[in-house]
């Protein structure tokens, strides 16, 4: 912790109360509101997940997703060896993006890195848009954005 004032304190923590992590998040929901559209409506974040999976159940590959304002993310993307290579991949982008344009979300947009899965995002229409180089290091992040 360090002083600021006699009345205030920074605090660091690996740790943080689901209390405190909402009141940062109330803080900027109120504070944007001053900014963006009246059409933009705060909720809460849509979370959902698509999966492909094998006749006994077992999660051969999905995605995990969240949506928000106009905008869905895919935060991960995974497939395990057996499922590679068959076009599962595309189903289930295809699956996510139906999904998203269903709940009204006008762009999709993700991150992979240079060792991973460029070249098939860029095959569903995805374009990047920026660049992180040495993140993580040896490496490069691309951020992928693709409107529906």
């Amino acid at each position: 912790m360090t002083n600021i004032t006699a009345k205030m304190r920074i605090e660091v923590t690996s740790e943080p109360s689901k209390e405190d992590l909402k009141t940062i998040s109330k803080g900027i929901e109120s504070y944007n509101q001053n900014y963006i559209l009246d059409e933009v409506v705060f909720e809460k974040d849509t979370k959902f997940a698509v999966f492909v999976k094998d006749d006994n159940g077992k999660v051969l590959g999905g995605i995990r997703a969240c949506a928000f304002w106009n905008y869905c993310i895919i935060e991960l993307l995974w497939l395990s060896e057996e499922a590679r290579g068959k076009g599962v991949g595309s189903k289930l982008m295809s699956a996510a993006e139906q999904f998203a344009m269903d709940k009204g979300f006008e762009y999709m947009r993700t991150e992979t890195l240079s060792f991973q899965a460029k070249p098939f995002y860029e095959k569903q229409g995805y374009e990047v848009y920026g660049e992180l180089k040495d993140y993580p290091k040896g490496h490069t992040t691309y951020c992928l954005v693709k409107k529906l």
